[in-house]
């Protein structure tokens, strides 16, 4: 009944994508869905961006073992990121009405520089962080079936390219809503459960290893330093993502992409922290499940001892946030492949027509090279953080000096006061 519950929903996953294609007339509407998001579509967009495996698999796992301290980066780093996207990079960047975040730094710095972070810098990145949402899938479908790790992966980027490659942002942000509201009811159904099975919330934190919830680290210039790291690897890092830029600049006005970083920001931080106390209770009461497998604590669990109800919300609700970030991972390379290393070379002859299929093309490279990376390392967090670690030494003070170094700006026509100004209002 489970595995029914699941097929029915990929089933209806897809069929939206298929039903947002409609939506999809030009590459402006696969890229960032016409720019006509409302606020509740763009808030479930953004808070999806990251809350996939590396929250409830990686982030999970590695509490279990170092507390808060070892979770810093995620969910800590990413509502940190949204925030700070909100405050100081939203404003000068959507008001630039370009189509990637490679175009932004293609008006800051010239085409050369542009065309050169492209295929070093940019796309790289996401193809370790797609290949770590492939590995969760097929963690899942191995639980619930008897693939085997590479027959789940393939399956996975099967599904997720198909409503990708047919609706792009149209279908990534409907479906996001969806996943969205599957990610809060699982989640919170399965803290009831563990709550009550364990006796309460607070016997469940009594029974923490020593130091759990110690949220600053022991005095010393190392520990702090190593601190931060963790804090900016996501916080600061994600900021000159084309992912998480793609689903800002959906929106259909400035304002609303402001609030949606807000309030997505505050969503991350209050739902990423439930799987790390239904990972802790299922640690209390089911030991055994946690030395068997640390990363597949919480199916195990669900799946043990859960009752069917319990079953399918909660592996609707994980499915649903692995594919949110999957997809958006999938398009976010494909549009930069696409708009500033293919299109260049044809200037003005190539049609949007023909653009629109090279973008759904690249959709479909970007998915094999991360199955490849996805069937040669299955360690979901390292993953993910080796992506973000490269867009922060690389890109993040490119980008910020790019939108508040007067030289860079001064093509642009914007007095480099507007945005100081601006960025003030929102910190009060």
């Amino acid at each position: 009944m489970l595995l029914t519950a699941i097929i029915i929903y990929l089933a209806i996953t897809v069929a939206v994508g298929a039903w947002a294609s409609k939506l999809v007339k030009n590459s402006n509407d696969f890229v960032l869905a016409g720019r006509s998001l409302p606020l509740f579509l763009s808030a479930s967009a953004l808070f999806a961006t990251w809350f996939g495996s590396e929250t409830i698999f990686g982030a999970s796992s590695v509490f279990l073992e170092e507390g808060l301290q070892g979770v810093m980066e995620d969910p800590f780093g990413g509502a940190l990121c949204l925030i700070l996207f909100g405050m100081f990079y939203l404003r000068p960047m959507y008001r630039m009405g370009v189509l990637t975040i490679g175009d932004v730094f293609k008006k800051a710095f010239g085409k050369q520089v542009e065309f050169f972070l492209q295929p070093f810098f940019m796309v790289p990145v996401f193809f370790g962080y797609v290949a770590a949402q492939l590995v969760a899938l097929s963690l899942i479908f191995g639980t619930v079936t008897e693939l085997s790790l590479l027959q789940g992966i393939i399956l996975s980027a099967g599904i997720v390219v198909i409503y990708t490659f047919l609706g792009g942002m149209w279908a990534i942000s409907i479906t996001d809503f969806i996943q969205t509201a599957m990610i809060v009811i699982g989640l919170l159904w399965v803290t009831v459960m563990i709550s009550q099975e364990a006796g309460g919330v607070n016997e469940i934190l009594s029974k923490a290893p020593e130091g759990s919830f110690q949220f600053f680290p022991d005095a010393g210039f190392t520990s702090w330093l190593n601190y931060f790291g963790a804090w900016i690897i996501l916080g600061l890092g994600s900021i000159p993502s084309q992912d998480i830029y793609q689903r800002v600049m959906s929106a259909k006005s400035e304002k609303v992409a402001v609030q949606s970083t807000y309030l997505a920001g505050g969503f991350y931080l209050t739902f990423g922290l439930l799987p790390l106390f239904i990972a802790l209770g299922a640690k209390v009461l089911y030991p055994e499940l946690y030395l068997e497998n640390k990363q597949m604590l919480l199916p195990s669990m669900v799946l043990a001892h859960g009752g069917l109800p319990v079953q399918i919300i909660f592996f609707g609700a994980l499915i649903s946030a692995i594919m949110s970030t999957a997809s958006s991972g999938l398009l976010a390379p494909a549009a930069l492949i696409s708009e500033n290393l293919i299109r260049p070379i044809f200037r003005k002859k190539l049609r949007d027509f023909h653009f629109l299929w090279i973008l759904r093309c690249s959709v479909v490279f970007v998915a094999l090279v991360a199955t490849y990376m996805a069937s040669r390392d299955s360690n979901i967090y390292e993953l993910v953080a080796g992506a973000s670690i490269l867009l922060l030494v690389s890109l993040f003070a490119p980008l910020t000096a790019g939108l508040y170094w007067k030289k860079s700006l001064q093509n642009r026509g914007a007095p480099l006061h507007v945005y100081r100004y601006e960025c003030v209002l929102d910190l009060r």
